[in-house]
């Protein structure tokens, strides 16, 4: 179990280091000049020149990209001036030298060029929303995906298996986006008498009077918008999965044996039968919580995809690449760890 642990996060790390080479150049042969956008307006050449020095602008490509590569790095050997200017938040500081330190750190992944915020700290700070809003759209998405899945497969052939399978194909083919957009303008706009939803908002709201607030309201919309896509897949899994379940010798021998439907069907067959559905449910999970960005920028929800969203207006290259990286994360911690489930039930996988 350990080699493969080991082997497993070997190649998570030659991911990791795959995408971040590739955001890197990507971000860096586009042709806006960063030091222009930080400047703005002004013309002074010496500002400029002293913003292109600072932003390691004026070396080649290959060395500033073993700068972003140390700044990265959770260990990483600098020299002691750049370190303090950088203001990495050490935990712990070796010095090598009396010019050189290895530092053991949190990645550094710049600062923004419009707000001159540290990018963890602003990613840090909307993380927290897009992470309740997609485990909320899982968790709406799984309890009525197996519910539909389960009543399809045990009414097949009527018109219930028939809607909801309609259904199911209707919510996969349909983009999130749209999906948002249509759900907003129905159920916020056009039913807001009825609802008393609104169309935008956030988690938290701020009054001048009351200060902030929690609006648990305001995230009844987006999450259902959100969960729309895995909830079909998760219904047709669950269906085919059941159907073949029911199918089996045992199944037949507990009806024999006297068992009711209920027990049958909750006790024996469908704990079976939910085997691709938990493996659906983790790819989901990973890929809300990294792609939930249109629906929260139609929304106004305060998100990691917002964020990113208005980032890429303004051409903010350190928050984008910070919000890549982040994401991409994600996808390989979840993808990690299902791993690692996986070889924990099943032996055979381990050999792999």
């Amino acid at each position: 179990m350990l080699r493969y642990l080991a082997r497993r996060i070997r190649y998570s790390l030659l991911v990791l280091w795959g995408v971040v080479t590739l955001v890197f150049f990507l971000f860096n042969v586009l042709p806006a000049d960063p030091a222009r956008l930080i400047m703005g307006n002004r013309t002074d050449y010496a500002t400029y020149e002293n913003i292109r020095h600072q932003m390691n602008l004026d070396k080649p490509m290959w060395q500033r990209y073993l700068v972003y590569i140390n700044d990265l790095l959770p260990v990483s050997i600098n020299k002691r001036d750049i370190a303090e200017k950088k203001q990495y938040h050490y935990l712990q500081l070796f010095p090598v030298s009396s010019t050189k330190c290895i530092v053991l750190k949190w990645p550094y992944l710049g600062r923004s060029y419009r707000t001159k915020r540290e990018v963890t700290a602003v990613l840090g700070e909307t993380l927290p929303g897009t992470a309740i809003l997609a485990l909320s759209a899982m968790i709406f998405a799984t309890i009525f995906g197996i519910l539909l899945g389960v009543l399809a497969a045990l009414k097949k052939g009527t018109w219930l298996d028939t809607s909801a399978i309609a259904a199911s194909v209707a919510g996969i083919s349909m983009p999130s986006f749209f999906a948002g957009l249509i759900i907003v303008y129905v159920f916020g706009y056009l039913l807001h008498s009825y609802t008393g939803l609104n169309m935008t908002g956030s988690l938290w709201e701020y009054d001048p009077f009351t200060g902030k607030h929690l609006v648990l309201k305001n995230l009844i919309l987006p999450a259902f918008a959100l969960g729309i896509r895995p909830l079909a897949i998760i219904t047709q899994l669950t269906r085919s999965s059941l159907l073949d379940v029911l199918s089996q010798d045992y199944i037949r021998t507990g009806y024999a044996k006297g068992l009711s439907k209920a027990k049958v069907v909750f006790r024996h067959a469908l704990p079976n039968a939910l085997n691709p559905v938990i493996t659906a449910i983790s790819g989901w999970l990973a890929e809300l919580l990294a792609g939930s960005f249109f629906i929260e920028y139609i929304v106004g929800w305060k998100g990691v995809g917002r964020v990113t969203v208005d980032a890429l207006d303004k051409f903010d290259f350190p928050l984008v690449m910070g919000s890549v990286l982040l994401t991409a994360s994600i996808f390989i911690i979840v993808s990690l760890l299902t791993d690692m489930l996986y070889g924990w039930l099943d032996p055979r996988i381990r050999l792999h």
